[in-house]
């Protein structure tokens, strides 16, 4: 907020400096065409040269009148250019203090990140995944090496580390080893593939997320540690074969996965992790009634050994240590998650 009303406020003294001038202008002007007769251009000459401390004589015949008045013009014009200086030496000191403090700020609110997502890369699917991460209340940070397109980031008060993502410095800088995920989200391949091995080499359990642009690169994007490799192409390709064969199927999916994002109808997609010793756990699905009682539909359970069992029945048991997948409107997803064991 404090970033907008800079500019506001500097646009605001530039303006009644205008004034100022204008009417000082405007006042010379006059008073030299009225004192001494002179043209209106050479009234306005006259004025230009005494604002500007050079003096005012241009027909070598100023009387003691115009002299007295030349010498007030000078003098409101020389207050008004240190009035104008002054205005540009704070507009420069609050710029150089606000982007010092600021920057030490977000240092500092970076190094007590913990179990957060890092995004490498702040161009149309970074800032997309950014605004999904934050939307569902995720600590995050952003990595780009471009200055310009980390303006967008702090815009957004977005944390975010400035430099190369495939460095081990600059993903320390991004406090990895606290990482709850990464996502490599660069436009070119070849430096997904270099910020995977990199991270991968750093935190080799870390869950990381790369992007592919090429047909090609997810096999080596795979091979150099990612867990999951998405193409927004083939996505999109995907997306738009939907709507057009299964129109109502993909407005679903819509409704289903992006309803936290756009304030629509109150139905959301989560996991919830079943913990030790909670109500859930050593039940079947039929015992547990969770669709009766929560009105919630559990879409499949992902077992601690990483099986994934989609429409469970109602005999399947509820296992410590499962991941529910499960379908419903956010309020009964936290009623959930309190039954699973989870703290809010």
């Amino acid at each position: 907020m404090e970033n907008r009303r800079r500019p506001l406020k500097l646009l605001n003294q530039a303006t009644i400096i205008f004034g100022f001038v204008l009417i000082l202008f405007t006042v010379g002007t006059i008073g030299f065409h009225s004192i001494e007769g002179w043209s209106w251009f050479t009234s306005f000459y006259a004025t230009l040269m005494s604002v500007s401390t050079i003096g005012a004589d241009p027909l070598g015949n100023l009387s003691p009148e115009g002299q007295v008045f030349n010498i007030v013009m000078i003098f409101f014009g020389l207050g008004i250019v240190w009035l104008a200086i002054g205005v540009l030496v704070q507009a420069v000191i609050e710029f150089e203090l606000g982007s010092f403090f600021g920057r030490r700020r977000m240092e500092k609110d970076i190094s007590k990140l913990k179990d957060h997502i890092i995004i490498c890369g702040a161009g149309r699917v970074g800032r997309r995944l950014a605004m999904e991460v934050a939307a569902r209340n995720l600590p995050l940070v952003i990595v780009d090496n471009d200055a310009s397109r980390a303006q967008w980031t702090q815009r957004h008060n977005f944390p975010v580390v400035i430099g190369d993502a495939s460095s081990e410095t600059v993903l320390r800088q991004a406090r990895i080893e606290y990482a709850r995920g990464l996502a490599s989200a660069v436009t070119s391949d070849a430096q997904n593939v270099y910020i995977v091995l990199t991270a991968r080499g750093l935190v080799p359990k870390l869950p990381i997320v790369a992007r592919a642009s090429e047909e090609g690169a997810e096999s080596k994007l795979r091979t150099a540690g990612a867990t999951a490799v998405i193409s927004p192409y083939s996505y999109a390709g995907q997306r738009m074969a939907r709507t057009l064969t299964r129109p109502n199927v993909q407005r679903f999916l819509d409704i289903a996965l992006s309803s936290l994002s756009d304030g629509g109808l109150d139905l959301q997609i989560e996991e919830v992790q079943v913990a030790k010793d909670c109500r859930l756990a050593g039940l079947s699905l039929g015992q547990a009634d969770i669709r009766q009682r929560l009105g919630i539909i559990i879409l499949a359970i992902r077992r601690e050994s990483g099986d994934l069992h989609f429409n469970p029945g109602p005999e399947d048991t509820i296992s410590p240590g499962d991941f529910l997948i499960a379908m419903g409107d956010s309020l009964k997803l936290k009623e959930l998650e309190t039954l699973a064991g989870i703290k809010g």
